[in-house]
């Protein structure tokens, strides 16, 4: 483990395309919130998912918070070099007791799994063991195993006897879940042998020393299998802000799928300045001629993220 000082944050993008606006808006808000408190701001590029990473769209992504003045203190790390940390994590877990095999296919589980609050709820299956005839796929962790109570951190994060999962987030307020009853066992290493994404954010965050994850609200609901599995492997729990996730007027997220524009490099101080109305600061009128740095000046001097308190999504104008 790194030493750390009192903050170090990130921002974590896949490259599955370039950075659109509800993209931008978690950089500058993460950014916002390390430099705020005078501490460091970190980039990882989490290309893990090699399907679905987009030749080249790392460096775009780089090469964009550069455009808007978003500078990283330390190497950018790539979650597609790091195989080995995320197996030595996987096989404590294996040692453990706390991961099983899964033979189930993605079809089966959606024709006998209940529909939670993050996609649908694993029924236990293979939890006892794979069927005969079967072979193991996917690798999931044990949610019940949920039976002891353990405090730490500045999160304030709690699991006890009765399965639930709690955590103070500086925006959202109090988030209780129940992780056996509303998401299930969930996968730490999918089927076509890649680890999951739960799994390698919580081995990375603890890699960077990052004590402060500032992210779009649409994550919300991962952070509490993310404290389990931090329990679980002995990791510190950052603190968390999740930021509302920027929607169309339709209230879709914006993503590839909803056809959601690249941010320009060559307006960078325009879309700056909406990205900061879309967070409900409040630039006065002379930054709209102002540059780069001295909008993220102003912004840093006056960051007030309280503003959003309870807001998990906001439409764009």
């Amino acid at each position: 483990m790194r030493s750390s000082p009192s903050y170090r944050g990130r921002f974590a993008p896949s490259p599955t395309g370039p950075l659109h606006f509800g993209s931008l808006v978690a950089a500058v808000g993460s950014y916002l919130d390390a430099q705020h408190h005078q501490g460091q701001w970190l980039v990882r590029i989490e290309d893990l998912d090699t399907p679905r990473t987009v030749k080249g769209a790392a460096d775009e992504i780089l090469g964009t918070l550069e455009a808007y003045g978003l500078h990283w203190d330390e190497a950018v790390i790539y979650q597609s070099r790091r195989t080995a940390a995320y197996d030595e994590a996987f096989q404590r877990l294996k040692e453990a007791g706390v991961v099983y095999p899964c033979s189930c296919t993605r079809k089966e589980i959606a024709d006998s799994a209940l529909h939670g609050i993050d996609g649908q709820i694993y029924p236990g299956t293979c939890r006892n063991g794979i069927p005969l005839g079967r072979e193991g796929r996917a690798w999931r962790v044990r949610t019940d195993h949920l039976s002891r109570h353990s405090r730490a951190g500045g999160n304030d994060e709690t699991q006890n006897e009765n399965g639930i999962v709690e955590f103070n987030d500086a925006l959202q307020g109090r988030i209780t879940q129940h992780l056996e009853n509303e998401i299930g066992d969930f996968v730490v290493k999918r089927a076509d042998g890649l680890f999951a994404y739960q799994l390698a954010a919580v081995v990375d965050d603890a890699f960077q020393g990052i004590t402060h994850v500032v992210r779009g609200a649409d994550l919300l609901y991962s952070t509490p299998r993310q404290i389990y599995l931090q329990r679980l492997l002995g990791l510190p729990t950052p603190a968390c802000m999740h930021l509302p996730v920027a929607v169309n007027a339709q209230g879709e997220k914006l993503s590839k799928q909803t056809m959601a524009q690249p941010v320009r490099k060559n307006n960078a101080a325009s879309t700056l300045l909406d990205v900061l109305l879309f967070l409900r600061q409040q630039p006065h009128a002379e930054l709209r001629l102002g540059t780069i740095e001295e909008i993220l000046a102003w912004a840093i001097a006056n960051w007030q993220p309280n503003v959003l308190a309870n807001c998990q999504q906001l439409a764009i104008e």
